[in-house]
C-alpha cells in the first residue's frame, strides 16, 4: 500500500475509535439527513459518497437492489428492503458505511454479484444496509509476476477477458458462470473446470486487501496469517469487506480441447455414468469431465439424458487416446472434438455459439434469470448401477430436478483439508449440485419446488458422504440451519458450520473471536464470534 494511503487510513482508524466511543451514548434517529451526514463525514470528499448511496427516495434505489438480485424468489415485493444502499467506489466509503452502521446498529450485506443461491448478500430480518461492490471491478494483469489483482466487484468473465487480452497461454482456475462476482466465488472457495489441474480459485490467492470491523485497511502482511487463510474459503463477510484479491495466474496450453456428449437411457447412459464414478476423479489431471443428469419428460416418452462436458488442457489427438484407453465406454472419437484457445472453451462452457467475441464476457447480467433453489452433497464411493437406476426413477417421478456430477482427485487430493477452510479435498470422488428452476412466480409453486428438491436430498442420503453429510460453502442452503440474527451461538452456527467446513469449523471461530469479537459483520450463516455469543448469554 502507499504511504499516502496508510497515513489517510491511519486517520479514519482514529476518527473510527472517537466515534466508536459515542455508540454507548443516545444514538440519534437514523434518519436519512442522519446517515447522509454520518457517511459524508467520514468519506473523501472526492468523489462524495452522497453520489453513491441509494435511500428509498431515489428514483435508482429499485433498479440497484434489483440489479443483481439473481435468484427471483428475493425480488418480490414481500422481501426486506434494505434502509439504503451503498455502491463504494473508494475505500472510504466502505470505511464509512462500517462506522455508521455501528454508530446506528444496523447490518450490513455484503454483495459482489448476487449469486449467492438463498440472496444472504441482499436480505435480512432485522434492518440493515447493502454495500454493493459493483463499482469495485478492476482487473490489473501482471504477465511477467504471473499474477493479476483483482476487486471484489469484478466478474468472473471479466477476470478472463482482461487476462486473455494481456496472454493467451495463462488462465485462472475459477467458476464456468461469467456473472459471478468475484467477491463471493473467492471467499467461499471457488472451482472450476480446471480444478484437478490446478486446485480452487483459493488455492491461487497470494494476498488480499481487507477494511476490518475497525475500518483499518489490511494487506496479507498486516491482517496476519490465520485471517488470511480464513477468507480464502471461510467466507469473507463473516471476517470483512474483502476489497480486493492479488491471484496467481496458472498457465494454458495454446490449444485446449472440449466435448459435449449426450447419452439417454436407452443409448447406456447407466453404465457410461456408473463407469465414470470410477474414472473421473483418477484420470489424467489434465482432464475434467461434468456430467449433467436431467429427466426428459415427454407426451410420449420419460427417460434421463446424461449430459458429458469436458475441458482437456491438451490437443484433440491426446484425448481420444486417453479416452480409448481409460473410458472407452463413452465412445468419444474426434467428430465429438473441437480444439480451440482457453478463452474460446470459457465461451464453450457458458453455452455461446462458436465464433461469438469475447466482449460478451464484460456482459454483467446473466442470458437469464429464475427463481431457484440448490443444494449439494460429496459422494465418496461410486453408486452402485442398480442404485443408480433407482435414483433415476426417482429424478422422474420428480419431473424437475436436475443433477450435475463434479469430478474430484487430482491437485485437489493432494492439498490438505486444513490448508484452506474448504475442507473436502482427498477421499472424494465427486460432489453433486441438485438443481431446480421454475418461472411461476406463485408461493404454491416456490413451496412445491422447495417440497420436490428437499426429497430427492433426503432420498440421497444413503449415497452421499456421512459424519458429517457435507456441503459446498458457494452453494448456500439455509435448510442446513441459520443462526438467529443478533444472537448466534456456537452451537447454533455448528448445524451449518460443521458441514461446511468439517474440522476447519472451530479455527474459523477462533479467528472470528479474534478479529470481529462484538460480531459486527454477522449474517444468517455468518461464523459466529465467542465474545459475542458469551456476552448475549449473559445479557439474557
Amino acid at each position: 500500500m502507499s504511504t499516502v494511503l496508510i497515513i489517510y487510513c491511519a486517520v479514519i482508524y482514529l476518527l473510527l475509535q472517537i466515534f466508536l466511543f459515542q455508540i454507548s451514548m443516545a444514538t440519534p434517529d437514523p434518519t436519512e439527513e442522519t446517515f447522509f451526514l454520518c457517511l459524508s463525514t467520514h468519506s473523501l470528499l472526492d468523489p462524495p459518497i452522497s453520489q453513491v448511496t441509494y435511500f428509498p427516495s431515489n428514483p435508482q434505489y429499485t433498479s440497484v437492489l434489483q440489479s443483481y438480485i439473481r435468484n427471483l424468489r428475493f425480488a418480490s415485493s414481500a422481501t426486506p428492503k434494505p434502509l439504503f444502499i451503498v455502491t463504494p467506489t473508494h475505500v472510504s466509503h466502505i470505511q464509512a458505511s462500517i462506522i455508521c452502521c455501528r454508530i446506528h446498529g444496523l447490518e450490513m450485506r455484503i454483495r459482489s454479484g448476487g449469486h449467492d443461491y438463498d440472496g444472504l448478500s441482499y436480505i435480512s430480518s432485522v434492518p440493515f444496509i447493502i454495500l454493493d461492490m459493483f463499482n469495485l471491478r478492476s482487473v490489473s494483469v501482471d504477465v511477467e509476476d504471473e499474477s493479476a489483482w483483482v476487486e471484489s466487484g469484478a466478474t468472473l468473465g471479466e477476470v478472463y477477458y482482461w487476462i486473455a487480452k494481456q496472454s493467451m497461454i495463462h488462465g485462472y482456475p475459477a467458476g464456468v458462470c461469467p456473472t459471478v462476482g468475484v467477491g463471493g466465488h473467492l471467499s467461499g472457495g471457488g472451482y472450476g473446470n480446471m480444478m484437478r489441474k490446478h486446485g480452487l480459485s483459493v488455492d491461487n490467492v497470494l494476498d488480499a486487501i481487507i477494511v476490518d470491523a475497525n475500518g483499518r485497511v489490511l494487506d496479507r502482511e498486516s491482517m496476519g496469517e490465520d485471517l488470511f487463510w480464513a477468507i480464502r474459503g471461510g467466507g469473507g463477510a463473516s471476517f470483512g469487506v474483502i476489497v480486493s484479491w492479488k491471484i496467481k495466474l496458472v498457465q494454458v496450453p495454446e490449444i485446449v480441447t472440449v466435448f459435449r456428449v449426450e447419452k439417454t437411457l436407452e443409448q447406456g447412459a447407466s453404465d457410461i455414468v456408473y463407469q465414470w464414478q470410477n474414472v473421473a476423479d483418477k484420470i489424467d489431471d489434465d482432464l475434467f469431465i461434468r456430467v449433467v443428469i436431467m429427466p426428459v419428460i415427454k407426451k410420449d416418452r420419460e427417460t434421463i439424458k446424461a449430459k458429458f462436458n469436458a475441458l482437456f488442457l491438451g490437443n484433440a489427438e491426446r484425448l481420444v487416446a486417453l479416452m480409448d484407453e481409460q473410458f472407452p465406454e463413452l465412445g468419444l472419437t474426434a467428430k465429438n472434438c473441437e480444439e480451440m484457445s482457453w478463452i474460446e472453451s470459457v465461451l464453450f462452457w457458458s453455452n455461446y455459439p462458436n465464433g461469438t467475441s469475447a466482449d460478451v464476457l464484460l456482459e454483467r447480467n446473466p442470458q437469464s434469470e429464475k427463481y431457484l433453489k440448490r443444494k449439494s452433497d460429496y459422494v465418496q464411493k461410486p453408486i452402485s448401477k442398480p442404485d443408480l437406476e433407482s435414483i433415476w426413477k426417482k429424478i422422474m417421478e420428480l419431473k424437475k430436478i436436475t443433477f450435475t456430477f463434479n469430478p474430484y482427485g487430482g491437485k485437489m487430493s493432494g492439498i490438505p483439508e486444513s490448508e484452506t477452510p474448504f475442507p473436502h479435498r482427498a477421499g472424494n470422488a465427486y460432489k453433486i449440485q441438485y438443481a431446480v428452476s421454475w418461472k411461476d412466480e406463485s408461493i404454491e409453486t416456490e413451496n412445491y419446488n422447495l417440497e420436490m428438491i428437499r426429497k430427492l436430498y433426503d432420498y440421497m442420503t444413503p449415497f452421499v458422504s456421512k459424519t458429517p453429510r457435507c456441503s459446498y460453502l458457494n452453494y448456500r442452503d439455509v435448510d442446513l440451519g441459520v443462526n438467529e440474527v443478533g444472537n448466534e451461538s456456537y452451537e447454533e452456527a455448528s448445524q451449518w458450520g460443521i458441514k461446511y467446513f468439517k474440522g476447519n469449523f472451530d479455527r474459523l471461530v477462533e479467528v472470528k473471536s479474534r478479529v470481529d469479537p462484538g460480531n459486527f459483520f454477522r449474517y444468517e450463516q455468518s461464523i459466529p464470534s465467542l465474545e459475542a455469543s458469551w456476552k448475549s448469554s449473559v445479557e439474557e
